[in-house]
């Protein structure tokens, strides 16, 4: 079993890029008595932010302000990297943000109803 996600990050070429990725899960006892779950190995993270933008929100071209993990919990973001890939990037949709250089993307609303992420942010080193 694994859970999908989206990697969005910058090349050695100065230019951001998309990849699917998967985080595995494995069966652990998590909870005894509970029964066994799935589970990823643990990822680092500090705190969590919640973000929200106003309908019709767009950005220019910018790097991400850190490494994070981002979850959409409503609405929808659509996001371009440098080689004119897009993506519609929706609630229920993981994605690790990792363009902290270069050119970074640019986004935008998809206008899919009020957009809410919570944000994990990854700490440095």
């Amino acid at each position: 079993m694994h859970v999908p996600y989206v990697r969005v990050y910058a090349g050695d070429d100065g230019e951001s890029y998309c990849e699917d990725c998967r985080m595995e899960l494995e069966t652990l006892d998590y909870a005894p008595p509970a029964p066994p779950l799935l589970l990823s190995a643990l990822n680092p993270g500090g705190g969590v932010l919640f973000m929200s933008c106003e309908p019709g929100w767009s950005s220019d071209w910018h790097p991400g302000p850190r490494r994070q993990w981002m979850f959409w919990l409503s609405g929808a973001t659509t996001i371009e990297v440098s080689d004119g890939e897009t993506r519609t990037i929706a609630a229920g949709t993981i994605l690790l943000s990792e363009d902290t250089t270069g050119k970074g993307h640019r986004s935008w609303d998809a206008e899919q109803g009020a957009v809410i992420i919570a944000i994990v942010p990854i700490p440095e080193g």
